[in-house]
This record gives C-alpha cells, sequence and structure tokens, in this order.
C-alpha cells in the first residue's frame, strides 16, 4: 500500500510593504489615553483587551479597563468578580476593572433625579422622547466618572459591533438633542417654570437643563478626543473567516467615518496544526483560514500591523493565562 502523502502547513505572510505584526506601536505610543477593542461576537474581544491591559500596565502608571458589553466577560477572564465601581486586579499593583450596563446606567440616572422637583419625570419622558438619548445619556455619565478617576490609559472592552458603532455615535446624538434642548431652554424656559409653579407641579426646568448641559460639556470634550489619534485609537479583532473578514471592512469603514484612529488588527484563533498531522478537518480549517488570512493581508498589511493570534488546546482564563497569552500580542507566535 503506498504511504500517504504527508501535508504541509505553510502559514501566509504578508506580500511587499507591511508593518510588524505586533501591538508594540500602541504600547509604545505614551500619548494614549483610550484604547476600544471591538469586534463580532465570539472572536475574542475579552481575552484581548484584558492581555492589551495587561502589557499596557508593565508601562504606564496606571490602566483602567472597563466593560461596555452587557454579557460581562471581565469577571469571567480573570475569574474575579467585577462590579461598577473600579475593583483591582488580583495579582496587579496598577489594573483596575469594572462592569458598566449601559441600560442600568440610566435607571440610576433617572431615579438619582430629585423627584420633588419632578426632574425623575422629566428624565424620563426625555428618555422616551429622543431615540438613542437613553443610552448617550448613560455614556455621559460613564464619561464623567471615568474622566473624575485619574487613569493613565482607559482600554474598553466593547459590545459586538453593531452595539460599539452606536456607542461611538453617542456623543453626536446627545450633542444633536441638547442643542435643540439648550436653545428651548433659552426660548421656553421662564415661561414653563412660570406655568409649573401656576400649575403647582414644581417642575424646575432650570435643573434639569443645567444637568443636560453639563452632560454635553463632558461628551463634547470626549468627543474630540476620540477624534484625536494622539489620544484614541480602536483595535479590530476578527477571525479567519468570511463573515468576520466582511464585519472588520465595514467597522474600519465606520471608524473613519467618526475619524478614530485604527491602525492595528488581531487575527485571533488561528490553527497552527502540528507538522505531519493528517487529521482532515485542520486541513479543511486550516485552508479555509489561509484563504482569508490572505485577503486580510491584501487589504491592510501595508497600513495596519495585523498581529496572528493561535487557537490554544485550552481556555485563556485567569491572570496567569492571560499574562502568558498577551506576550503574543507583542511578541509574533511561532509554533
Amino acid at each position: 500500500m503506498a504511504p500517504t502523502s504527508e501535508f504541509v502547513y505553510v502559514c501566509a505572510e504578508p506580500e511587499g510593504e507591511h508593518l510588524d505584526a505586533s501591538l508594540q506601536n500602541i504600547i509604545d505610543q505614551k500619548s494614549l489615553k483610550w484604547i476600544f477593542v471591538g469586534g463580532k461576537g465570539g472572536v475574542g474581544k475579552t481575552t484581548t483587551s484584558c492581555s492589551l491591559a495587561i502589557q499596557l500596565a508593565k508601562h504606564r502608571e496606571s490602566v483602567l479597563l472597563i466593560s461596555t458589553d452587557p454579557a460581562h466577560n471581565l469577571s469571567d477572564a480573570f475569574s474575579q468578580k467585577f462590579g461598577k465601581d473600579a475593583t483591582p486586579v488580583n495579582g496587579f499593583t496598577n489594573l483596575s476593572a469594572m462592569e458598566i450596563d449601559p441600560t442600568s446606567s440610566m435607571q440610576d440616572l433617572v431615579e438619582s433625579g430629585d423627584d420633588s422637583s419632578g426632574m425623575q419625570g422629566m428624565m424620563q419622558d426625555l428618555a422616551f422622547a429622543i431615540p438613542g438619548i437613553d443610552e448617550a445619556m448613560s455614556f455621559a455619565e460613564v464619561m464623567k466618572h471615568v474622566k473624575s478617576m485619574e487613569f493613565s490609559v482607559i482600554v474598553f472592552d466593547t459590545a459586538p459591533t453593531g452595539h460599539t458603532l452606536r456607542f461611538l455615535s453617542f456623543p453626536a446624538v446627545l450633542e444633536k438633542a441638547l442643542g435643540k434642548l439648550s436653545t428651548l431652554s433659552g426660548r421656553f424656559g421662564p415661561m414653563l417654570n412660570q406655568m409649573s409653579s401656576m400649575m403647582g407641579a414644581g417642575v424646575n426646568t432650570g435643573e434639569m437643563f443645567e444637568k443636560l448641559e453639563s452632560m454635553r460639556t463632558v461628551v463634547t470634550e470626549v468627543n474630540a478626543q476620540f477624534k484625536n489619534p494622539d489620544l484614541t485609537t480602536f483595535v479590530p479583532v476578527m477571525i479567519s473567516e468570511f463573515l468576520s473578514l466582511y464585519e472588520t471592512e465595514r467597522l474600519i469603514q465606520e471608524l473613519t467615518t467618526y475619524e478614530i484612529d485604527v491602525h492595528a488588527i488581531v487575527v485571533n484563533q488561528l490553527l497552527f496544526p502540528d507538522a505531519g498531522s493528517n487529521c482532515k478537518h485542520c486541513q479543511v480549517r486550516w485552508k479555509q483560514q489561509q484563504k482569508y488570512l490572505k485577503e486580510a493581508y491584501e487589504l491592510y498589511a501595508e497600513d495596519f500591523h495585523i498581529v496572528k493570534m493561535p487557537l490554544l488546546s485550552e481556555e485563556v482564563r485567569g491572570s496567569e493565562g492571560l499574562k502568558t497569552f498577551s506576550e503574543m500580542l507583542i511578541q509574533p507566535y511561532k509554533p
């Protein structure tokens, strides 16, 4: 019987001019204040954002990792419970994490109003009147909270792509809505106060507009920072499949529209089978991954740092596992 020919695994590499396959450039850019990590669900965003935060903690004074994904996987990744307040991560002196649920932030905001002044009711009405304003106001509250904490760099583990893009459009939504409200306030504020006192409703519109105006100030400032490539960058995470590549292309185009810097991509869960492995499933999967990896190189290799991360045989969990994995974001993985 003739011996079966051995399948040779040769990983795709970029052709011609290309940037380093490393996130070292992000670590070296000391001016960065905001780093977003995003992509489709299930591609390894949380593992990547935790790993990036760990690497940043080696070089920065203080790092905050925030999850805005309602699924909240930070607690699972570090095997430690996090909540809506910044909590130090076990095993680190300068890395903290927190998990925020945008919808519950809005509920807290509505309930925090002094009801004697009718603020709660008006906030509630406002949330229903302007589409997207509830999430945008939560975003403003989060930003206000984060800015008061004085961390040198903040890493966002964002919700799956669609939500991420909405999150980035909040400043514009809020600015537009609050601009309208401020105009109305100037024109009708005194009349509303007069009417409410006549009717005994006791709604203090001045207080409400003051609160909204302070939110607008925060959001305008953050919006300007997000558009500054010295302060903000976005790292898309993808897997080497058609849908993920397509989604990443769409994400990069959207980020360009929002004028948000993006110059690095993490390609996760790549198969590196053992030499001589005759596993049929591995061969099929490997060929498919190589096809889309080549396409990614054709699209991005010239302008983006493309980092290849392996599919490991065990889950990446806990500080030690994440520390080991994080090294591969800096030093390219060699099977």
